[in-house]
This record gives structure tokens, sequence and C-alpha cells, in this order.
């Protein structure tokens, strides 16, 4: 399992990060954070992603700003060219060197602008990053001079977006002890490798080494929500990327994903898409 706090990797010629992470089996889910903004390219895959309280399917070219110790993590569930891997072109930077490069120049009030909104995570247009992922892919083969300034063509091409959309309902708080970080890590580590089976409350309380009590108040502390409809949210963000990926029946896909029901499943489906799972799956065909 990976730690909680995420140190990232830097070179000595640079003052900000960046990685090209290339996966040929999947995205795990790793839920963590650090106190950089990430911005990250996700690329020939389609999966799910959450951020704070926030949880949404993903697929390519999702483009999502990350705030400052705003815990998250993608998983992903299947690719869109199998023969290539799933792709995430992370680059991440610190807010107060940034704002120290801008230095108040007006050409970058639209960066700083857009650092006051991304503390709950933002997710940018398809049209923004259409604009921006020929940047993002030769970025990395650039020297530390010519990558910085693409960085910060970077930042103003997405903070232009006028369409970008908030995610998580509130920033980061101040980061909890290391021990309540460790119980929630193992929680929803445990419910991410079990989803498709029934889980149960005394289950997770044991994991996290609390009553049934105190698991609900540290999961709506730490996420946000409740421990039901982050379940739901998983199971429903696995059906989505089965419906749209594959020609499984519905019936296939609610009993893989953790429904005994396929009437509950219909009925979970549509409250939290608008639809049912079989006009989910007509969208793409049309599409």
């Amino acid at each position: 399992m990976r730690p909680y706090l995420e140190v990232l990797p830097r070179s000595p010629e640079a003052s900000w990060s960046m990685l090209n992470r290339r996966l040929d089996d999947c995205i795990p889910f790793q839920w963590h954070h650090h106190p950089e903004f990430e911005l990250t390219l996700t690329l020939n895959s389609i999966g799910q992603r959450f951020i704070g309280d926030h949880s949404g399917d993903y697929g390519d070219g999702d483009l999502v700003l990350v705030g400052p110790n705003l815990p998250h993590s993608w998983v992903s569930r299947a690719k869109i060219e199998e023969e290539k891997p799933h792709i995430a072109l992370v680059l991440w930077f610190n807010r107060d060197w940034l704002l120290q490069i801008t230095g108040g120049a007006v050409e970058f009030r639209s960066i700083e602008a857009m650092l006051q909104r991304g503390d709950n995570g933002l997710r940018f247009s398809q049209t923004t990053s259409a604009a921006v992922r020929s940047s993002f892919e030769t970025i990395f083969e650039k020297p530390p001079v010519e990558r910085l300034l693409a960085l910060l063509g970077i930042l103003v091409r997405v903070a232009e977006d006028r369409h970008a959309t908030p995610l998580a309902s509130a920033p980061a708080q101040a980061p909890d002890l290391k021990e309540s970080r460790e119980r929630i890590d193992r929680v929803l580590t445990h419910m991410h490798l079990h989803y498709a089976r029934a889980i149960s409350l005394d289950e997770l309380a044991d994991i996290a080494a609390l009553s049934v009590s105190g698991l609900h108040r540290m999961f709506r502390r730490h996420t946000g929500g409740t421990i039901s409809d982050y379940l739901m949210r998983m199971r429903i963000g696995d059906a989505c990327a089965r419906l749209s990926s594959t020609d499984q029946a519905v019936q296939h896909i609610s009993d893989a994903v953790g429904y005994a029901s396929l009437a509950n499943f219909n009925r979970q489906f549509k409250a939290l898409k608008g639809m049912t799972p079989r006009e989910y799956r007509a969208m793409f065909l049309r599409r």
C-alpha cells in the first residue's frame, strides 16, 4: 500500500515535478494527497476518479486540476486501444513557487484566478484538453528551461477555460493525525479491492479498529459522504465502463459489479446517471 502522503519525484534541474506514467495492466486505486497542485491528463483509459468527496467517470483526454492536500485517486476499468498502455501525464507545482514566477504580471492573472478556484479541484473541457494535449505529450522531451516555459503555456491555456467545472465540494481540511489517515487508507483500499461483493459495516469497522459509529464519522470527515453512497458510485462507475467498452449483458454487469438484484441495479443506475443502463450504452453506440 502506498503511503497516504505522497512525496513527489524532483529533478535537481527543475523546481517542479512531472511524470509520464504508462501502465499496461491498470491504473490502480491509490488514495493519497500532497501539498502541490496536480494537473493530470489521462489518455487511452476509462474508469473513475475520486477527488475529495467527488467521484466521477473519466475517459480519454480527461484533464483535471487537483488542489493541494486534496485526497485523490484514479482507478481504471478498461483501455480504449487494448494494445497501448493506460497513460497519465502529470504535472505538479507549488502554489507559492508559481506565484513568485508570475509575480503579479497582468499576463498571468488568469493563472492566479485559477489557483484560487482550484483548491476544490477543476475538470477542464474537452476543447481545452484537445488544445493542450500536444504540449503535454512533448513537454517531457524538452530541456529544463523549455519545460518551464511549456508549463506556463499550458497553465495559461487551461486557466482561460470558462467551462471548467469544480469537483470537490470543499478544499482540503488541515491534515488529520497520521493514525487517522492510516485508518481511512486501509478502509478505502479494502473497499476498492472488494466492492463487487457484499461488504458489511462490521467488516470495515474492524479494519479501521473503530466502532461502527466511529467509522461513519471518520468516513464522512475524510470523504464528505456516506459509505453506502461511496460504494454505489464505485459500482455504478464500473458498470459505466463495462457498458461503454464491452458488449456484456446488463444482467452480467449487474452481477459483476456487486448487485444481487437487477431491479436495484437499474434503480440506482438511473438515480445516479439519469438514464437506464441500456440508454447509457445506446448513447455510446450513437457516438
